[in-house]
């Protein structure tokens, strides 16, 4: 690991002075050091006494909507209450508010299917999770949230077809990382507009670098950001007001309304290049598991996630299976929280008896088992692996020892052949990974053997550039000739930003790379730098 970065925050260090790492892995001992660190009410919700919405006096949904992890008859609707986005506490008091929510076919909710009552708790940061469920499956629905005399915007959602059932087509977007003060999200604005099922986050939604007055690159000249968040993030309050601001820009929150989100994280979200409890500055575990966990439980209040998803002090099984009839089967991973320290001090190197050593670990032996397993049971005819680094091969020089990445699956070989030897024992025949991280777009033939052009292709890899992060980036990198001579089983690379659109059908998936040529002023156009197929049972990617 680097020893770049600050140092933990007072409030971590003290806390992790009272807790040992074998304590603070226990339930009790992590929500007791979280509540130390954050001063989060140690007795519960129940310590918090009733809002009348009728007092909150400002918009109270200044986050927007939300939704995610559809389902054949379920789907999760999210909003927060936050009437002062860049304040501490969002601008409420620590008491409870009662939220109503509705859900109908029709956007002007004349035909309402489901409503309720559900309460936001300030344990929470007044966060709402909604499970709504007993709807149709395949449908589009309408749903919008009320707090006292204010009504929330409407948010587009839908569920996923039976699970039995055969669609006939799917349109998947896969985006990610967008660092707040590398540029505007653009992106999302034309993907709030662009006609897709649901949207695959693959990480890094966003960082914990510090954002100045005028947001970075933005260069505000009309507003002016709190120096609060010209700093790291280490805190939950600190996490949880970097969401805010995050979620405060129109273009995020008119995509998050338009569409159902899958979301996972990758390491910006905690730390850059953390590995499990080991941190980029090498900080004590306990003290660094204090941290993760505040980032995690922030993660979770900010995001359409179920309760299983909801982390138990430093603990979140965020990967998890999804279905859209038996068209699809996403298997969304968690290459973060349980893999093995990268190899070689986190530096570009060859391959070696170090990172190449079989008891290292991207995913962890359960999540591995969990993954392969899912395939051999798998009715799919496409398996899709929502995930967060470059899964194939990606030689950085020419030279016969090219050096890899160890953060990516380069750093993890071992890993890497387990997880394709248990594709071709479940004879998937048609495996599709989607990836993010790296603030590129790429396409790869996923090789049987990556030093072996000619050896059988089992996949295809989709690497999704980032929303902002990198600025505004070129359509050829100063590295593009090296990069696709030194791997050729690399059929695009471009890097600007933008998104990623699938188009699965019975027959074929087409993906199509949507960049903007500029993030650092607002308002650019989109384009489709290009388009590829891979036809079912055909592994390999062809120009469309």
């Amino acid at each position: 690991m680097t020893t770049a970065g600050q140092h933990h925050a007072p409030e971590l260090k003290a806390a992790a002075r009272h807790l040992g790492r074998r304590r603070f892995l226990t339930v009790t001992g992590a929500a007791a050091a979280l509540a130390f660190a954050t001063e989060l009410p140690s007795a519960g919700v129940a310590s918090a006494a009733d809002l009348d919405g009728r007092r909150i006096k400002d918009n109270p949904f200044t986050l927007g909507v939300a939704s995610g992890d559809p389902l054949p008859g379920s789907v999760l609707l999210w909003t927060r209450l936050a009437p002062a986005p860049y304040e501490p506490g969002g601008g409420l008091p620590k008491q409870r508010v009662t939220v109503q929510w509705e859900l109908a076919h029709d956007a002007r909710f004349r035909r309402v299917a489901r409503r309720g009552t559900v309460t936001a708790h300030p344990e929470f940061s007044h966060s709402v999770h909604v499970e709504a469920d007993h709807l149709e499956a395949g449908r589009t629905y309408y749903f919008r949230f009320k707090a006292g005399t204010w009504v929330s915007e409407t948010g587009r959602t839908r569920t996923a077809p039976p699970t039995g059932s055969r669609p006939g087509a799917l349109t998947l977007a896969a985006v990610s990382c967008q660092a707040y003060h590398d540029g505007y999200f653009t992106a999302y604005k034309h993907l709030a507009q662009d006609d897709v099922d649901v949207v695959f986050h693959l990480g890094d939604y966003l960082y914990e670098y510090a954002v100045d007055a005028v947001g970075g690159a933005r260069k505000y000249t009309d507003r002016t950001l709190p120096a609060h968040y010209n700093k790291e993030t280490q805190t939950l309050e600190d996490y949880r007001l970097r969401y805010a601001l995050y979620k405060s820009d129109p273009d995020l929150r008119a995509a998050h309304a338009a569409h159902p989100f899958v979301v996972t994280w990758d390491d910006h979200e905690a730390e850059n290049n953390y590995a499990g409890d080991i941190s980029e500055n090498d900080d004590p575990p306990a003290e660094f598991l204090l941290r993760r966990a505040a980032a995690y439980r922030a993660y979770w209040e900010n995001q359409p996630l179920r309760r299983q998803q909801l982390p138990s002090g430093p603990d979140a099984q965020l990967y998890r299976r999804l279905g859209w009839g038996r068209l699809a089967q996403f298997d969304i991973l968690d290459t973060r929280q349980y893999r093995s320290d990268q190899a070689y001090g986190d530096t570009a190197h060859a391959p070696g008896p170090e990172s190449d050593d079989p008891a290292r670990t991207i995913t962890g032996a359960t999540q591995e088992r969990w993954l392969i397993e899912g395939w051999r049971r798998s009715r799919a005819l496409w398996n899709l692996v929502p995930q967060q680094v470059t899964f194939s091969q990606r030689k950085l020089d020419l030279t016969a020892q090219a050096k890899l990445s160890m953060d990516a699956w380069d750093g993890y070989r071992a890993s890497r052949q387990r997880v394709l030897a248990g594709a071709k024992a479940a004879d998937l025949e048609n495996l599709m990974i989607l990836t993010g991280d790296v603030h590129v777009g790429y396409a790869f033939d996923i090789k049987d053997d990556f030093d072996d052009p000619s050896s059988k292709t089992l996949g295809t890899e989709i690497v999704a550039t980032s929303i902002a992060s990198g600025k505004d980036g070129a359509d050829k990198p100063a590295n593009w000739d090296t990069y696709t001579k030194a791997n050729p089983h690399m059929k695009f690379y471009n890097g600007r930003r933008g998104y990623v659109t699938v188009a699965l059908d019975r027959e074929a998936a087409r993906a199509d790379f949507k960049t903007v040529n500029a993030v650092t002023t607002p308002g650019a156009p989109i384009k489709t730098a290009a388009s590829f197929l891979t036809e079912s049972g055909n592994p390999g990617l062809h120009s469309a």
